[in-house]
């Protein structure tokens, strides 16, 4: 049932610890990508002048939030976590209405979020520097790890939650302060875990949270003069700008696009290669940096493959992520919508044969969601723009090829550098993909989505600054800076 105008909430900006409304006195309504008549929430459409306060208060706040003890900040994260877990239910649902995953992707999620909090709370009290050996007997010579300053936190609409915390909870453990603003169409999510920070007694202004368009907010969020990193996740364009606007002094983080390739080998278990695939490129409805876009398959396995990945593709449900039993929800947005039946229509001109989907799903349950069945394109020649850029949803290019070598030059003939999986048993070949595909993640007989918590995430060429990665221990050092003493005795 539809959500009438009177019952939808208005959330507020979080700026120096009081739930605010933006200067402008304006809001913006978000919707359910599932049917575009249930209002979701109103938000705060915020301007530079909001942006401007956030700052302001961040910087203040950092004065004494550098010199909370690790233990105490650790104990706020470890509180959060357990209040996302404790609404658990209600924020999956919430998360599926304003984002269109599934109910099953949306409790992972906010788990997993969870489950990150916890992880940087622990990490967060091994931050430590180095003694080193000095010349002098006289002079102790050691290094400090000290928190930069007010982080801008940037984040996009595929994971609303579980990206803001991997840079978030980082930011806030090393004794730094954050101005966040989340994705318009997802700003809700954002809004609960902001909620469960404020709720854990985080001191006022250690956090700031802004709602509204980019080209209302995005200025001050990376130049103003307290900002000392950006971390941003999202388009390879966006990232650009952000690059290009950023002072010299300013630390900068972009994770971006990815074109992720998933090579099957003659001697692969072609069973596993299409469930490999189609966890790959259709779950979460392809709305992954790191989804399965492009399958590179040998020659005397690809009849096999396409058969089976045809079948698999059909059997998918489609449908209303809030609903059982559904496999693929709707994309996230109108946009995002007539973004792939564009390329459908591009695979279609270029070339490229169609074998299943591609369709938007317009009748009875669709008549009002963002829906289009998965598609499978084969006869793709690696030049075909379906094979060189980022679609963004549910779109998989099979591309045959003759040799191992023709497979991974045009897995690498791409300008994104993100994920990339083998499918195959030979350890020369497993071992040659390691040390010559050129990406930030490598996967052996395992999808090209999915990244550990505690593990490294980014990428190289395009898909990311390739300075500072995201996730694990190796997060903490964006967050940071060296300081060397040479103390006398």
């Amino acid at each position: 049932m539809a959500a009438t105008e009177t019952a939808v909430q208005t959330f507020k900006n979080l700026i120096n610890g009081e739930w605010v409304e933006s200067a402008s006195g304006e809001t913006f309504t978000t919707i359910n990508p599932a049917n575009v008549k249930d209002s979701v929430g109103r938000f705060q459409a915020s301007t530079e002048e909001d942006v401007i306060q956030a700052m302001e208060a961040a910087e203040q706040a950092f004065k004494t939030w550098r010199h909370v003890p690790p233990t105490k900040r650790a104990e706020i994260l470890y509180k959060a976590a357990d209040l996302l877990e404790a609404g658990l239910e209600q924020y999956a649902e919430e998360l599926t209405r304003e984002e269109g995953k599934t109910m099953a992707s949306s409790r992972m999620e906010v788990k997993r979020s969870a489950q990150t909090l916890r992880y940087y709370a622990s990490e967060g009290l091994n931050v430590s520097g180095e003694t080193l050996p000095s010349d002098d007997a006289t002079t102790f010579v050691y290094t400090r790890k000290e928190p930069l300053g007010v982080i801008s936190v940037i984040t996009p609409w595929n994971f609303p939650i579980s990206i803001p915390v991997r840079k978030i909870a980082p930011a806030l453990v090393t004794g730094n302060t954050v101005v966040f603003k989340p994705a318009s169409n997802t700003p809700l999510i954002a809004y609960r875990l902001v909620e469960a920070l404020h709720q854990a007694d985080l001191p006022a202004g250690v956090i700031n949270f802004v709602t509204g368009s980019a080209s209302k907010t995005g200025v001050p969020l990376v130049t103003h003069s307290a900002v000392k990193a950006v971390t941003f996740t999202g388009s390879t364009g966006a990232g650009e700008k952000i690059n290009r606007k950023v002072r010299l002094s300013t630390r900068v983080q972009l994770e971006l696009g990815g074109k992720n390739p998933l090579i099957v080998m003659d001697d692969a278990n072609i069973d596993h290669a299409v469930e490999l695939a189609v966890k790959g490129g259709f779950e979460l409805t392809g709305q992954a940096c790191t989804g399965t876009s492009r399958v590179i398959i040998m020659d005397a396995v690809h009849d096999e493959f396409v058969e089976k990945l045809v079948e698999k593709t059909k059997q998918l449900k489609v449908g209303n992520g809030l609903s059982k039993g559904v496999e693929v929800g709707p994309l996230a947005n109108e946009s995002q919508l007539r973004n792939v039946l564009d390329y459908v229509a591009i695979g279609k001109a270029e070339g490229a044969e169609l074998v299943v989907g591609g369709e938007q799903l317009t009748d009875g349950d669709y008549a009002n969601g963002y829906y289009v069945t998965p598609a499978v394109f084969v006869g793709v020649a690696p030049d075909m723009r379906i094979a060189q850029e980022e679609i963004f949803g549910p779109v998989i290019s099979v591309i045959r090829v003759s040799s191992f070598q023709e497979a991974m030059d045009i897995a690498n003939d791409v300008e994104f550098g993100l994920s990339a999986a083998i499918c195959t048993s030979e350890s020369g070949r497993i071992q040659h993909f390691i040390q010559n595909i050129e990406t930030g993640m490598v996967k052996i007989n395992r999808p090209t989505t999915g990244n550990a918590y505690n593990a490294p995430f980014g990428g190289v060429k395009m898909s990311s600054t390739a300075t500072y990665r995201e996730s694990g221990r190796a997060a903490l050092d964006f967050y940071t800076q060296i300081k060397t003493v040479y103390h006398g005795i």
